[in-house]
């Protein structure tokens, strides 16, 4: 007698569609857009105003952020992603430890990463998943960055991370809105001046201690 072997089926396993490319290009037109507005107008502008910007419907922006927070969410994030692309570029291209620090810190002001960040405002969940990875991405490449600068005996030993970045963030950082764009001609200029006062072997000792990662987040 021949028993027959009962099989289990499998369900079939379905993928998620795959975004299309022209969704993809309007998404990355929104955030093109929003990122160059929120910084020349501040964060209150118009979403209609942005979706004119990237030439897209107002149903198009809805359709990809459903509210503000995550268009703001999306751009924060995505000029992190930058800078950390402009240090690894620093990185690999620049045989010169100093030299990638500074193409790095002025490659950051360029992204602007200093007039953005103050849109994480109180009603902002600042402790986002993508937000929370981003900023990691950013704090370990300059950590690289500024190691190697120091192991190659160019960068003084007395600054931390956090000295660098809140330094960076204040030398850059005209309010969003407020003559931002007008300002630029005089941030690399600043970024110079400390990047030189950065050099080893330091002129002078800094008073108190260096600014850690975790004291800028408590800060």
């Amino acid at each position: 007698m021949q028993t027959a072997t009962a099989t289990s089926a499998q369900p079939a396993t379905r993928k998620a569609p795959r975004p299309r490319a022209d969704a993809l290009r309007n998404r990355e037109r929104i955030v093109t857009a929003a990122r160059e507005m929120f910084t020349e107008l501040g964060p209150d502008v118009p979403l209609d105003d942005i979706a004119r910007r990237a030439g897209v419907g107002n149903a198009t922006v809805y359709r990809h952020f459903p509210d503000r927070d995550a268009l703001v969410r999306e751009v924060v994030c995505s000029v992190l992603d930058r800078t950390v692309l402009a240090g690894q570029a620093a990185l690999a291209e620049s045989g010169d430890a100093f030299a990638a620090l500074e193409r790095f810190v002025h490659a950051s002001a360029d992204e602007r990463v200093s007039a953005l960040c103050p849109m994480v405002s109180s009603t902002f969940d600042q402790h986002h998943p993508d937000l929370e990875s981003a900023r990691l991405r950013v704090e370990r490449i300059i950590e690289e960055v500024m190691d190697r600068a120091k192991a190659a005996g160019q960068l003084r030993h007395d600054v931390g991370v956090g000295d660098v970045m809140i330094a960076v963030a204040q030398l850059s950082r005209p309010p969003a809105g407020t003559g931002c764009l007008s300002a630029d001609r005089f941030v690399h200029r600043h970024l110079q001046m400390l990047l030189d006062g950065l050099r080893a072997p330091a002129p002078s000792v800094l008073p108190g201690t260096a600014m850690t990662m975790e004291d800028l987040r408590q800060a």
